[in-house]
């Protein structure tokens, strides 16, 4: 698709059947990503655990609401803990749903690394957070100003991108990311565009 339909890149699900995005078996496709030097889209798909859960029956749709972003914090920290942006760190990832619930929970996982007594296995070889600010990338399906607030102290301007889910009915106008009295207009530029240009190594020329 890259080489001969000119492709920017690809979409992933956040598990494939069951088995962890962290397998060593899936080392020769984040080598060929890497090799191809595009970006990979993440967005959750029918997942045993997160998304198809007994738990999040009822009311609420929360195999949706919960357990997508659930799927996404879920395939990202199997990422990170099991190397695969180590081995890997030409690698590009955009995460649906904000990265899930990762991007507000850094610390946890930031520190775990530093518990010995809980029977660590494996620890990345950079500060947790660190992968936000250059391998994985975020988009802004956040919903309100104050999480967007949020997202972009923990991961930076530089990492997010703007998401819509179209053509679902979720309310993330561009508005969402024009009124937001925190950010400049090189950030909204970048968010709107100016990232995904650069991610996609695209031509801004008309």
């Amino acid at each position: 698709g890259v080489r001969q339909m000119g492709m920017r890149g690809a979409p992933i699900g956040g598990s494939v059947q069951g088995e962890e995005l962290g397998s060593p078996r899936f080392d020769p496709f984040w080598a060929k990503v890497e090799e191809l030097g595009v970006p990979l889209f993440m967005h959750p798909q029918g997942a045993p655990g997160t998304t198809q859960n007994d738990r999040l029956g009822g009311a609420g749709a929360l195999g949706n609401t919960i357990g997508n972003p659930l799927e996404t914090t879920v395939a990202l920290s199997h990422m990170i803990f099991e190397g695969v942006f180590d081995r890997f760190p030409g690698l590009r990832i955009c995460a649906a749903h904000a990265g899930g619930y990762l991007p507000s929970y850094l610390g946890r996982s930031e520190v775990r690394c530093d518990r010995q007594s809980q029977g660590d296995t494996g620890c990345p070889q950079k500060p947790f957070p660190e992968y936000f600010r250059r391998e994985i990338l975020i988009d802004t399906m956040v919903f309100r100003e104050e999480g967007l607030r949020h997202l972009v102290a923990e991961v930076g301007v530089s990492q997010m991108v703007y998401g819509t889910d179209y053509p679902f009915d979720w309310p993330v106008g561009v508005d969402f990311i024009l009124n937001a009295s925190f950010l400049s207009d090189a950030d909204k530029e970048a968010i709107l565009g100016g990232n995904l240009i650069r991610l996609l190594r695209l031509d801004p020329s008309p």
